[in-house]
């Protein structure tokens, strides 16, 4: 299974790495290019079981906050032309956040259960 976990953070530390290098004609790009440059870096943390806890904790609270408040009043998909550019963009972002925030909730339950010897 620890095998598993480590092919797990390598697959998300390159997905979070090409989502920073995606960002790079966005208006606001590096914000983003910083969160998802964070998120690939902790993913590589994980990887190589350095990966404190708190630290996901931490991360998982403020992508669920800031995929909260990046919701759109009127959530109307991804695609460019299905509706208002910004509901669009916004929704785009707030579900970036929220795959984050899952990814590092899973990251703190696989610290948690194995420092308390628990196999998952």
């Amino acid at each position: 299974m620890k095998s598993f976990f480590k092919i797990v953070g390598s697959v998300f530390a390159v997905l979070f790495t090409w989502a920073a290098y995606l960002q790079y004609n966005d208006p606001d790009a590096t914000i983003w290019f910083i969160i998802y440059g964070l998120a690939a870096f902790i993913s590589v943390l994980f990887v190589v079981n350095r990966l404190p806890f708190l630290i996901t904790i931490f991360s998982f609270l403020l992508a669920a906050a800031g995929a909260y408040s990046q919701w759109p009043a009127q959530f109307q998909g991804f695609t460019i032309g299905e509706g208002d550019i910004e509901n669009i963009e916004r929704g785009r972002e707030a579900c970036g956040l929220l795959i984050i925030a899952v990814v590092m909730l899973l990251y703190a339950l696989r610290i948690r259960f194995v420092k308390r010897g628990l196999k998952i």
